[in-house]
Parts: structure tokens; sequence; C-alpha cells
């Protein structure tokens, strides 16, 4: 997704528990993803892409290991970092692959339920063999990003690349508005998962 979008969600997620100063360190950490050197080149597991997915939910599991032991090291920060890096993921799994468009698929255009009703836990979906995440066609996927250029550069990218599959705006379709809820609701399932069994010390120096 985009970066004001990676924002309102890990906001609309998170904000009812931690503080303003410690959400904003979780959230300069979801953007840090994006970074276009760091975060873009060979790390298909930040964003779930190439169908990258058994390593995307791995590098979950890697950043939620390190929240607590950072805590009891007195290191809120690192724990606010590593929870912001697995959020990144987890939003961009439902911008990234077809669960979406697959979920959708399930009701006629008139009968889909609102997007905030959206199931982003769906067991046969998540285990569908069909799943599948955009590819990244280099140099062509690049210039498909700039606006003056995409429409010329889009028609020459294949159906399965990022470009034609991402739903990281509006501009991507009705798909987007489900993506956003469902990347909601994911963040706020990841990071309950990941203070799961905290007490009350810990919990106080994560969140504030």
């Amino acid at each position: 997704m985009k970066t004001k979008y990676h924002r309102a969600i890990t906001a609309q997620a998170l904000q009812d528990d931690f503080s303003p100063a410690a959400l904003e360190q979780v959230i300069a950490a979801n953007l840090g993803q994006d970074h276009w050197l760091r975060g873009q080149i060979g790390h298909d597991e930040y964003h779930f892409d190439r169908n990258a997915f058994r390593q995307g939910w791995s590098y979950i599991e890697i950043n939620r290991a390190m929240i607590r032991p950072a805590l009891e090291a007195g290191q809120p920060l690192q724990a606010r970092q590593a929870l912001g890096r697995l959020t990144h993921a987890a939003q961009d799994f439902y911008a990234h692959s077809n669960y979406i468009p697959r979920w959708l698929a399930r009701f006629s255009e008139g009968s889909r339920p609102a997007p905030e009703q959206v199931d982003p836990f769906d067991r046969a979906l998540l285990e569908d063999p069909g799943l599948r995440s955009g590819k990244l066609y280099y140099p062509l996927e690049v210039l498909s990003f700039i606006p003056a250029l995409g429409k010329y550069v889009l028609p020459l990218l294949p159906r399965d690349s990022h470009a034609w599959m991402n739903l990281d705006d509006p501009g991507q379709g009705p798909g987007f508005d489900y993506a956003f809820a469902a990347a909601v609701k994911r963040t706020r399932a990841e990071f309950e998962r990941s203070r799961d069994g905290f007490p009350a010390d810990l919990l106080d120096l994560f969140l504030i």
C-alpha cells in the first residue's frame, strides 16, 4: 500500500492502545519497509511479493519473536520497530495478493457485503493453492508508477505483475476498500497476538 494508507491503517488499528509517541515509532518502522534501497530490492518477504507467502509469514513471526526480549532488555523502541515491520508485511498481504479478489468472487456484485465485513482470516483462502501475489518486472514495473508514464507502460506488463494486481490505493478499484479493512483487522490481530501474555510492566513499557 502507499505510505498514507499504511499510516492510516496502523493508526486506526493501534491508536487506542499506544501513546501518540509510541505509535509514531511503530508507524515509522512500518513505513521504513518501503524504503527504495533497504526495503524493496531483494525483500519480497517484506511485502508478500512474487508469491513469497511462506517467507512473508516467517518474516512476521521472526519479528514477533523479537518483541518480548526487547522489552525485557528495556528496549521499547526496538520492540515497537519489530511490530511496525511485521504489521507492514501483514498489511501488504491483502494489497499485493489475490486474496481480496478471490474472497469477493464468492458474491455477486449486487450482494457484496460492506468492506468492514471482509474476513481476513479465511483459512480456505489462505491455504488455497491458487493464492498468488504480483511479480515485479523491472524496469517496466518502476516506470508504471510514474503518473505520466503509467498508462503507457501498464499494457506492456503481464497480468501477474504487481502493477496489475496491486490494491495499493483507491485508483485500483473497489477492492482497495476491502484490502484496507482487512489490513486494519489483521494489524489489530497481529498486535494482540504479539502482546499476548505480557505482564503489566512489559505491556506498559511497550505501549507508553
